[in-house]
């Protein structure tokens, strides 16, 4: 399983956001895409979900083999494409549980049952150290920052898609809010799920296993590289790229 972006350049309200960004990133993989704001990473991910008031005007997305650039956004996610929300929002009147186990059973031919939907929700907000209150709450209504973010990952581990894109899953939490957040990611790199991590600060990066490093500066990915090029942003800042 693979997501394979080739060549993209996108634009919102005629300006041009990204240009010609290519990436892979492989079953089981984390790849991190970090920049300074206004660098073109929410536009991406967006763009990579098929959100339509960001336009396409160039190059492909490839999901496990199969040209999914013209596909709405619907249908993406039925493709095995996540996307976690820099700012999930509020959904009144529909329940944690009863919203989870809509999107579960859409992507599966054999639908859970209400027995084992719950048994397996209780098994992952354990994990995550959520209160079973959490399930019978509407969906993040009166959550602080952090609770937004796991319930992000809960659906994140409930759902297992093949690709997962997560935008700034770190921003507006504590330090053991993002631990918690980090565990979450780790076990869904190990569950096979490839992982886009987007982001501007390092300290994610510092709790999750990373595979490869983009750099997004002004809309075009000016660098790649392991571990060791997270460890030099921190020290030397984007003025480094």
């Amino acid at each position: 399983m693979k997501l394979k972006v080739e060549n993209i350049t996108a634009e919102v309200e005629g300006k041009e956001i990204i240009k010609n960004i290519n990436l892979e990133v492989n079953q089981g993989e984390v790849v991190a895409l970090m920049g300074p704001n206004g660098s073109g990473k929410t536009t991406l991910s967006n763009v990579l979900m098929g959100n339509k008031n960001y336009e396409l005007k160039k190059g492909k997305i490839i999901l496990d083999d199969k040209d999914i650039t013209n596909l709405t956004t619907d249908k993406r996610a039925k493709e095995g494409l996540f996307l976690s929300f820099q700012h999930p929002p509020e959904i009144s009147g529909v329940t944690i549980s009863s919203f989870i186990r809509s999107a579960v059973n859409s992507r599966r031919e054999n639908k859970l049952s209400v027995i084992d939907f719950k048994k397996i929700l209780k098994e992952n907000m354990d994990f995550l150290g959520i209160d079973e209150s959490f399930a019978k709450r509407y969906l993040n209504e009166g959550f602080s920052g952090g609770e937004k973010k796991k319930m992000e990952i809960l659906q994140l581990l409930m759902l297992k898609p093949k690709i997962a894109i997560l935008d700034e899953a770190d921003s507006g939490t504590d330090i053991d809010a993002l631990k918690i957040i980090a565990k979450g990611i780790n076990k869904a790199r190990e569950n096979g799920t490839g992982i886009l991590i987007i982001t501007h600060y390092q300290r994610i990066l510092n709790y999750v296993h990373t595979d490869k490093v983009n750099v997004l500066i002004n809309g075009e990915i000016k660098k790649t590289g392991g571990k060791e090029l997270v460890d030099q942003l921190e020290k030397e800042g984007y003025k480094l790229i």
